[in-house]
């Protein structure tokens, strides 16, 4: 296959397996901006599945409902990170759940280049991290050597 400039190339998605489908996407929809941008039956062990993007990049977080599958979630450290445009929506978010009893972390701030941070459970165990300040934008442009290889290959 060839690739075109319709197809994806490089970091495109992560996968989480989910037990209740409609209550995962309302999860990210209210606490990580996310928006269903392609929906679908499957089959086998899979029922449905969910890509879910903030419309910034091309990149999903892919929700798959099954029954049958079993995986582990991600966390308590691993996590799903997602920024935030203000310092007061991790906040906001951060108190809202604490007071569903989902908070895993409270808002925190380390400074540059991690910023304003805090650690919220979804509806499967999988952490989902919402910051504010983080500057992944500004070591990608700071001419860092790994991200050169890409463009030689």
């Amino acid at each position: 296959m060839i690739r075109s400039p319709e197809t994806d190339l490089g970091l495109s998605h992560v996968a989480l397996v989910v037990r209740d489908l409609d209550k995962s996407i309302a999860f990210y929809q209210e606490f990580a901006d996310l928006q269903v941008i392609h929906r679908r039956n499957a089959g086998g062990d899979i029922e449905e599945v969910a890509w879910m993007a903030d419309g910034s990049r091309p990149f999903a977080l892919v929700l798959v409902a099954s029954a049958n599958l079993n995986d582990t979630p991600l966390g308590p450290f691993g996590h799903i990170g997602v920024a935030c445009a203000k310092p007061g929506d991790v906040s906001r978010r951060a108190a809202e759940a604490e007071r569903r009893g989902i908070l895993r972390s409270a808002p925190r701030n380390d400074g540059p280049p991690v910023g304003l941070w805090t650690y919220i459970s979804d509806p499967d165990g999988n952490t989902l991290e919402l910051s504010f300040g983080q500057e992944i934008a500004f070591s990608i442009g700071s001419g860092h050597d790994a991200l050169e290889v890409s463009s030689r290959t």
